[in-house]
C-alpha cells in the first residue's frame, strides 16, 4: 500500500466511516430480516414489562418499512457529512449509545400511552444536539444557529402541528426526538467536559 492510499484510509478511518457503514449495513440486514424479526426487536411497552429489556435499545435499530429506513439513513448520512470530524468515532458512538438509551428509557418511564416505538430518528436528534456541542470549536456561530433551528424543531414538534405520520400506519412519535436530544446533549456536555479536564 503506498503512503498516499494509507494516508486516505487512516483518514476514512479517523472520521469513522467504516464505523458509519457497519452501521447502515446492520440497520439494513435486520430490515430484510422481515416483520418478524421487527416485531422481535422493536419498543414494546408491554414486552419490556414482561422481561424483554433488550427491547429499549433494539427498538430504535429496527423500521417500518424501506421508506422509513431510507429516511434514517439519509439523516445519519447528513450528520456524518456535517459533523463527523468534531469528535472522535469512539465519542460519537458513546453519544449514540446515551440518546438510545434516553429514548428507551424515558418512553418507558415517563411514556405510558405509547405501546410501541421504532426507528432511529431519536438517536438520530441526539447526534443532532451533540453535534452542537462539538461543532463549536470549529464553527462556533454556525453552532448557535444549528442548537436554535434544533430547540425550535423540538418545541413545534411538542407544541406544534410539526411531526406528520410518514404514512398512516406509522405515527411519528416526536416525544422520542426530545429525549434522543437530551440524551446527546448530556453525552456531549459529559465528553466535553472530559476533553477539557485532560
Amino acid at each position: 500500500m503506498t503512503e498516499r492510499a494509507a494516508a486516505k484510509f487512516r483518514s476514512i478511518r479517523d472520521r469513522g466511516l467504516i464505523g458509519l457503514a457497519a452501521f447502515a449495513a446492520l440497520l439494513v440486514a435486520l430490515s430484510l430480516g422481515g416483520d418478524a424479526l421487527v416485531a422481535r426487536l422493536r419498543y414494546e411497552r408491554a414486552a419490556i414489562a414482561a422481561g424483554e429489556a433488550w427491547r429499549l435499545l433494539t427498538g430504535q435499530l429496527v423500521h417500518h418499512d424501506a421508506r422509513h429506513l431510507a429516511l434514517n439513513l439519509a439523516g445519519l448520512a447528513l450528520l456524518w457529512l456535517l459533523y463527523a470530524r468534531d469528535a472522535r468515532p469512539r465519542e460519537w458512538a458513546v453519544v449514540g449509545l446515551a440518546s438510545a438509551l434516553a429514548v428507551g428509557g424515558l418512553l418507558y418511564l415517563l411514556e405510558p400511552q405509547i405501546a410501541w416505538y421504532l426507528g432511529l430518528s431519536g438517536v438520530l436528534h441526539g447526534g443532532w444536539a451533540a453535534a452542537t456541542v462539538f461543532g463549536r470549536r470549529r464553527w462556533p456561530l454556525e453552532a448557535n444557529v444549528s442548537a436554535l433551528l434544533l430547540a425550535g424543531k423540538l418545541v413545534l414538534e411538542r407544541f406544534g402541528s410539526l411531526g406528520a405520520a410518514l404514512d398512516p400506519g406509522l405515527p411519528v412519535i416526536t416525544v422520542a426526538h426530545l429525549y434522543g436530544a437530551l440524551g446527546g446533549l448530556a453525552a456531549a456536555l459529559a465528553l466535553a467536559r472530559r476533553r477539557a479536564s485532560l
